[in-house]
């Protein structure tokens, strides 16, 4: 009221320019999108994701010298290693979010003391992982350089996170790597365990 502006300069803001914005991980714009925006997809995004994910990792199953027709939506259907594949990036999204959140409440019990302060970082934490939507035209458009992208999605998506969680709690920058670090090795860890399952199977 001192003022007469507006707290929140995005809610004058075109979509296109607070998307561009998010895009360049701007901690402004995921507090505008978080806070001030009922954006409701976040269920629907972690899903989208998720297939993305099992469907890079099926066609990395697959025989390269298979010849496999894109019309052939019946044989797509009967694939169990996709299911399989999308089993296993779940567990591992949720190995990803757990340790996350167990770094977080263990570090700062007081941030975290409601299920609805939990809530939010979930949803923060899943609306960051958009940039997992990379996966399609990386995988459309394939090309040598196919490896490198998907590292450079990894990244961003984990920059991403670092922002969401910032933004979220209202935390300095190194608190939220730490927490992504362990959320990495715990993920790491049940990548470790499944191979291991595997081989011993």
């Amino acid at each position: 009221k001192s003022c007469q502006k507006p707290v929140d300069k995005y809610i004058e803001y075109d979509p296109v320019i607070i998307l561009i914005n998010a895009i360049l991980c701007k901690a402004q714009a995921y507090r505008h999108i978080l806070f001030n925006t009922k954006i409701n997809i976040h269920g629907k995004l972690y899903i989208f994701c998720l297939l993305c994910e099992a469907y890079l990792r099926w066609l990395q199953l697959q025989d390269s010298s298979q010849s496999i027709d894109p019309d052939d939506l019946i044989r797509y259907a009967k694939e169990w290693d996709f299911y399989r594949m999308f089993g296993i990036a779940s567990l591992e999204q949720t190995s990803f979010l757990v340790g996350i959140f167990i770094t977080l409440w263990w570090m700062r019990p007081r941030m975290l003391k409601t299920k609805s302060d939990f809530i939010l970082l979930l949803k923060a934490l899943l609306l960051s992982s958009y940039g997992k939507l990379l996966l399609i035209p990386a995988v459309i458009w394939e090309h040598d350089y196919t490896p490198l992208c998907l590292a450079f999605i990894k990244v961003f998506v984990l920059i991403s996170n670092s922002q969401a969680i910032r933004v979220t709690l209202n935390l300095n920058r190194m608190l939220p790597w730490f927490a992504i670090f362990f959320g990495l090795t715990l993920e790491n860890g049940v990548v470790c365990l499944f191979q291991k399952m595997r081989w011993d199977v």
